[in-house]
């Protein structure tokens, strides 16, 4: 139970980064004009989505580390961008950019969250692999 509400949060933190990309890439004087940086904000937003779907419906190890890459990535590039002297593609971020601190918080609780939801599907596969049914004529079995 608590691996699928990690899982459920999880979705919706990578749901809240993916709209967050969307609404600035979609404003009137957004990212969509910015060579490069324009059409990744629109493939994080769009990406976002389907990884929140799959997290949420599928709810297995190898998703959450998908979702912890989505978020590591999107750290990733933001930092390059406020960073690097020239920025990512030519194009530097601020800190003062409009959502950006939310953003970044939001990165990491992806992570943390991801992190802990795919340790408790390995914690309870682990468990019921040991407590697993007796085998067949066993003295546990009845049999």
């Amino acid at each position: 139970m608590a691996a699928t509400a990690a899982f459920v949060i999880g979705g919706l933190l990578v749901l809240w980064s993916a709209y967050i990309h969307f609404h600035l890439w979609d404003e009137t004087d957004g990212y969509r004009h910015i060579s490069v940086i324009g059409p990744l904000f629109l493939l994080q937003a769009i990406g976002g989505l389907v990884v929140a779907i799959l997290i949420v419906a599928v709810r297995r190890v190898w998703v959450a580390l998908a979702g912890i890459g989505f978020a590591a990535s999107t750290l990733v590039g933001f930092l390059l961008s406020v960073g690097l002297s020239q920025g990512l593609f030519n194009f530097k971020e601020s800190w003062a950019a409009p959502f950006a601190d939310q953003a970044f918080a939001i990165e990491i609780a992806i992570a943390a969250v991801l992190l802990i939801a795919g340790a408790l599907c390995l914690v309870g596969s682990a468990s019921t692999t040991r407590s697993g049914p007796a085998p067949t004529g066993s003295a546990l079995s009845g049999a």
